[in-house]
């Protein structure tokens, strides 16, 4: 019996003694992943110079043209060129200026008849062409405006609100204008017709421009022939601040609505300065800064976007209710 015993306990001992020499085969080593193809480079951006073709400074609006214009293209780290121009013969000039210097988009605001062919070159170049405020009849030009017609509409609106049927309003039309008091004047009636307003007391005058000191000299005019207005209709922030030194400097209160036209800083500020508020002061909005509606949409067109042929830019009224929100304290220009 001890040698059956003896024999198993060696027997388990060789047994352990194999076991523990044995080698541990490692698991099959995986194969290498298949490396993952290289990343294409991001395609570079187009390269974006935005060329201006503006008219020279003849009245505060078209300076605020050029400031809203420069403080898009610098706010947004586009690379850009203004060039102004006193006719048809130098804006020609200068939009193969821009042509030359590389211009992948233009805003053209040409003043004058005859920039047609001019125009028209730049476009055939393959650059996208946005004008500002003005129709010029080319192949594939756009146009980004505001609303002449509905100025004069809202106007109407604001002032008949303030004062009521029958009142004695003065509208200050500028034939030197054109189309663009024509439309006002229309907008402006149009309303009244709509509503049945007793046009008996609504009245004209003629300046010679959107000046201020017109603007004064008229309405000192008018002051002195009427004892009694009740809002003026004057269509420009200019005249209307000529307006109110008239009506101040008479020492009149009867005016209790009186609307300009346009965007200006200044004229803003008396709207807000309490010292103005029985007059009513306001603006029907067409401010120069949709011309940086003018670059965005030309920007857009470069990268093939689409846009309408003309894009209208509503009208907004411009009160003492809210005009903090056009305030810029930046903007000594206009």
């Amino acid at each position: 019996m001890k040698k059956l015993i003896a024999l198993l306990l060696a027997a388990v001992m060789v047994f352990a003694l194999c076991a523990c020499g044995a080698k541990t085969e490692a698991p099959a080593a995986e194969a290498p992943a298949a490396e993952a193809p290289a990343a294409e480079a991001p395609a570079a951006a187009p390269v974006v110079k935005v060329g201006i073709a503006a008219p020279d400074v003849t009245h505060g609006w078209v300076a605020g043209v050029a400031y809203y214009a420069e403080k898009y293209c610098k706010d947004n780290n586009l690379e850009y060129k203004i060039t102004t121009s006193a006719d048809a013969a130098e804006m020609t000039a200068a939009l193969q200026d821009l042509m030359a210097w590389g211009a992948t988009v233009v805003v053209s605001w040409p003043q004058w008849t005859g920039m047609e062919t001019a125009l028209q070159e730049v476009i055939d170049a393959g650059i996208p062409v946005v004008n500002f405020d003005v129709d010029v009849k080319c192949e594939g030009i756009y146009k980004v405006t505001g609303d002449n017609y509905d100025m004069g509409y809202q106007s109407a609106k604001y002032i008949t609100d303030k004062v009521g049927d029958g009142a004695s309003i003065v509208v200050m039309d500028v034939p030197s204008s054109g189309s663009v008091c024509e439309l006002r004047k229309e907008g402006f009636y149009a309303y009244l017709d709509e509503i049945n307003y007793d046009k008996t007391n609504v009245f004209e005058v003629q300046i010679e421009s959107f000046a201020r000191d017109d603007g004064l000299t008229v309405m000192a005019d008018v002051l002195e022939k009427n004892p009694q207005i009740d809002a003026v209709f004057s269509m420009d922030d200019e005249t209307s601040i000529g307006s109110i030194q008239a009506i101040t400097e008479a020492g009149r209160t009867d005016i209790k609505a009186i609307t300009g036209g346009g965007g200006c800083q200044e004229y803003f500020r008396m709207i807000a300065d309490e010292k103005y508020a029985d007059l009513g002061p306001a603006s029907a909005l067409y401010s120069p800064a949709m011309v940086q509606d003018a670059i965005k949409t030309a920007i857009d067109l470069m990268n093939g976007g689409t846009a309408e042929s003309v894009v209208v830019i509503p009208t907004t009224i411009v009160s003492a209710e809210n005009v903090a929100d056009f305030l810029d304290p930046n903007n000594t220009v206009y």
